[in-house]
């Protein structure tokens, strides 16, 4: 997996090698609207299925989420989208393939900051 470096840490770059894909738009409270447009106008203009706009914190994830979901064909489409219109929000993408632990875990990367998951839920 490629890799971009900060002055503190190491964060995985998404790479397309998977079939299918989420992304997670991590927000909160103060981001909330922020993050509905950028879903929704992901839903418009990309080959992206959107789910629902979580106000609280579902499975693994930290943070309030919104799950795009899409495939290996408009996989750099989605990732270079994201990544120029997210203005700040940080993004997880992983690979889906029917191991929830190692999808969120081996199969992750990130478009912004990463955050610690709540992986106890996969056991």
């Amino acid at each position: 997996m490629s890799v971009s470096t900060t002055s503190a840490q190491v964060i995985p770059r998404p790479r397309n090698d998977f079939d299918h894909y989420h992304a997670h738009v991590y927000f909160d409270a103060s981001s909330l609207a922020q993050a509905t447009a950028l879903v929704q106008q992901a839903g418009t203009e990309l080959a992206v299925q959107v789910g629902r706009i979580h106000q609280k914190l579902v499975g693994p994830h930290p943070h309030w989420s919104c799950q795009l979901a899409f495939d290996k064909h408009s996989f750099e489409e989605v990732i270079g989208w994201l990544e120029q219109h997210r203005q700040g929000l940080d993004v997880l993408v992983h690979g889906v393939t029917g191991d929830n632990l190692l999808d969120h875990t081996a199969h992750a990367s990130w478009l912004g900051q990463p955050s610690s998951l709540h992986l106890d839920v996969f056991r």
